[in-house]
C-alpha cells in the first residue's frame, strides 16, 4: 500500500517538475546603473525567469509597478525573479537606487 502512495505522489509531482524545467530564462545585467538589455521580449501567458546580474559595486532595486515586483541586488550579486504568465503589453521597470539612467522595458508578445 505504501508503495503505492510513493508512485502516486511521484505521478502528482512529475508535472510541476517538467513545468518548472521548461520556464524560459532571461539574462539581465545591471553595470554603469544601467540595465542590458534595456528593452527586450518574453512570450505571453508563460512564466518566465529573470536571473538578474548586478556587475556594478553599489546595489541596485530592480523595481516594477506594472509586474508588482521590487528586489534589492547587492552589489556584485545575483538574484532570480519569477514573473507571469503575463498578458501581451509593454511592463516598464526602473532602477529605484538610480531611476533616471537604469530603466527598461519587458515586452510580453
Amino acid at each position: 500500500m505504501q508503495s503505492k502512495n510513493i508512485v502516486f505522489a511521484i505521478l502528482l509531482l512529475l508535472p510541476l517538475t517538467a513545468a518548472y524545467a521548461e520556464t524560459p530564462i532571461f539574462h539581465l545585467v545591471i553595470k554603469d546603473h544601467l540595465f542590458f538589455p534595456s528593452d527586450f521580449e518574453v512570450p505571453a501567458n508563460t512564466k518566465v525567469k529573470l536571473l538578474l546580474h548586478n556587475q556594478d559595486a553599489s546595489a541596485e532595486e530592480f523595481e516594477s509597478y506594472e509586474l508588482n515586483r521590487e528586489k534589492v541586488i547587492e552589489g556584485g550579486r545575483k538574484a532570480v525573479i519569477f514573473i507571469g504568465p503575463l498578458p501581451p503589453g509593454d511592463y516598464p521597470f526602473f532602477g529605484e537606487f538610480y531611476p533616471k539612467t537604469a530603466q527598461g522595458i519587458i515586452r510580453v508578445k
